[in-house]
């Protein structure tokens, strides 16, 4: 795999997180921006403040002016993924007789674990960890078994093998579902990290289940290195969308992908699985991928910059919050103990700031008395969501 750092491509205009004002986002009607009251600035849900690239745009209205309004089918979302992989990732790994559309990451990691675990058989996180991790898992009827991160954010290799010696000790089927970019943490796990955790999953008989929907979100100072890559990681499974890189999240779709050893496990997916994933959706997601390179590159730039900005924010405003900027996903996660607002800062920045962010403890242990932030929108809005969250404090 090729470890060479792309440079940002410049795309034509206003930077794309800087294009939007508050007045035309609080116009729109999704979650992020219609759950709470005007007064308040919503920072919390993993929605861009962005219009969509170009590319996207184009083929979302060619395809409706045509009426290719029906159902998904061919191969194209998996060729433009494989494409992608090759240019960003120097991974030619992606077999397309070994993926499968699915609705959504989530659903689709649903319907992975079904196909490795039984009911009632242990599924091991890395807390603090996306809150749905827990939420999906137990609707499935599977326990969760958590092996919470160091204090760096990072895979604790102790904590985990003792997690999948524990889920393996009366099971027969135990899964390890695995954030990688980490989710709230902006954790990139390394090729040797990645390495280990195949060689313990291997030694303890754990299935893996790999939720990579931030891959295509990582800083050009960094590398992002698919779990089916390394060495062990054969018979993996894993979950790919172009959903958190282009805000795609309303146009449904995504990859369900096997290592060369899970391909009979692929094999078992229901048919009707497919069904779910919106035509319009493959088309927005394949053009992303494809053609919208040079916009994510712009976005990867600017969150660069957001980071930096936030850093120094609270730095000035707020000495006492501990944040490491990190190179994945576009999340800040937010270290607020030493404010003493007890373990849900979140209410207290929402209730006296009306700033709304993520409450840390909804990520399981290791979240309490933390916030994620979410830096995919204008400095303006960054600026002025420190300012309230000092003002709380």
């Amino acid at each position: 795999m090729s470890s060479e750092k792309r440079n940002p491509v410049a795309v034509d205009g206003p930077h794309p997180l800087e294009q939007l004002s508050l007045e035309q986002l609080r116009r729109r009607t999704s979650m992020k921006w219609r759950t709470y009251p005007e007064d308040v600035l919503p920072l919390w849900v993993a929605e861009m403040d962005v219009r969509p690239a170009e590319p996207v745009a184009r083929a979302l209205t060619d395809a409706v002016a045509l009426g290719d309004t029906g159902y998904p089918a061919g191969t194209g979302y998996a060729d433009a993924l494989a494409g992608f992989a090759r240019e960003r990732w120097g991974w030619d790994g992606i077999a397309v007789e070994r993926t499968a559309i699915v609705p959504d990451v989530m659903m689709g990691a649903v319907e992975m674990l079904k196909l490795v675990s039984g009911p009632d058989d242990p599924v091991v996180v890395n807390c603090p960890v996306y809150p749905p991790f827990y939420q999906f898992v137990s609707s499935l009827g599977r326990t969760v078994v958590e092996a919470p991160l160091d204090e760096a954010g990072r895979i604790d290799f102790v904590t985990l093998e003792d997690a999948f010696r524990r889920a393996g000790r009366h099971a027969e089927r135990p899964a390890y579902l695995l954030c990688s970019p980490h989710n709230p943490t902006g954790t990139v796990h390394t090729a040797a990290e990645l390495a280990r955790v195949a060689e313990l999953a291997g030694t303890y008989g754990v299935r893996v289940v790999v939720d990579e929907i931030h891959a295509p979100v990582v800083s050009a100072d960094a590398a992002f290195v698919p779990y089916l890559s390394v060495p062990g990681g054969q018979n993996g499974l894993s979950l790919m969308s172009a959903s958190k890189g282009w805000n795609l999240a309303g146009l449904k779709a995504a990859l369900a992908l096997a290592g060369p050893d899970a391909a009979a496990d692929l094999a078992r997916l229901p048919e009707e699985v497919g069904h779910g994933c919106s035509h319009l959706g493959v088309i927005a997601h394949t053009a992303a991928l494809r053609d919208g390179g040079a916009w994510l590159d712009a976005v990867l730039a600017g969150l660069d910059r957001n980071r930096r900005l936030l850093a120094g924010l609270l730095a000035e405003h707020l000495p006492a919050v501990r944040y490491s900027p990190a190179p994945g996903t576009y999340l800040a996660w937010l270290d607020c103990r030493g404010l003493g607002l007890g373990d849900d800062p979140a209410d207290v920045f929402l209730r006296r700031g009306r700033v709304a962010l993520n409450a840390g403890a909804d990520f399981g242990t290791g979240g309490a008395g933390f916030v994620r932030m979410n830096l995919a929108t204008s400095s303006a809005l960054i600026t002025e969501g420190v300012r309230r969250m000092a003002a709380a404090s």
